[in-house]
């Protein structure tokens, strides 16, 4: 068991019977009264985060969480297969634990985040930035660059869709912000 002064960020917790990691913490002395943590606490099965005050000294239930590195595989009617890059030990997981599910191509390799004493997979981590190619977007006109972020659709290799500058092609491989789904920037060849 440990109290609130072991508190910090990353730290995963039991917390409501639920598991949170802590995003983000502040150690509160007011001049007047008990002191307190304030956190910010981010749900593992849900990926909410909610605010949270702890008062000095509360237990807390520290929880073991393992990050293990995973490429993917393939995706059937079971869910996303994904295989441990060292032990070659595949698992299956479903839709709702795969973020940007548009973004995954065979042979990305992901984290994946594992509750150390029950073994059960909680969130999977893409990496920041993935290489796709441009499978279908409109060519771009010219005389159409009025605005210096003028953006069109675009259809990548894995399905997904998103806005892209004009002067992207076809073909073009481009690398993508996993976290927000958006272009970052053209790849050369």
């Amino acid at each position: 068991m440990a109290n609130t002064s072991d508190i910090k960020n990353g730290l995963c917790i039991e917390y409501n019977g639920q598991l949170f990691s802590i995003v983000q913490f502040q150690h509160v002395k007011p001049g007047k009264g008990a002191a307190f943590v304030r956190t910010k606490l981010k749900n593992l099965k849900t990926g909410k985060v909610v605010d949270n005050t702890f008062n000095a000294g509360t237990k807390i239930s520290p929880v073991r969480i393992e990050r293990r590195p995973y490429q993917y595989l393939y995706k059937d009617d079971m869910g996303y297969n994904f295989m441990h890059t060292e032990t070659f030990e595949q698992v299956t997981l479903q839709e709702d634990l795969v973020d940007n599910a548009g973004l995954l191509k065979g042979g990305n390799v992901v984290e994946i985040n594992f509750h150390a004493e029950t073994e059960t997979p909680l969130t999977l981590e893409m990496p920041p930035f993935v290489e796709l190619e441009v499978s279908y977007t409109e060519p771009g006109e010219k005389g159409n660059t009025a605005s210096s972020t003028a953006q069109k659709p675009a259809t990548l290799e894995t399905g997904a869709e998103i806005m892209v500058p004009i002067f992207i092609n076809t073909g073009d491989i481009i690398k993508v912000d996993t976290r927000d789904n958006s272009y970052s920037e053209r790849v050369k060849k």
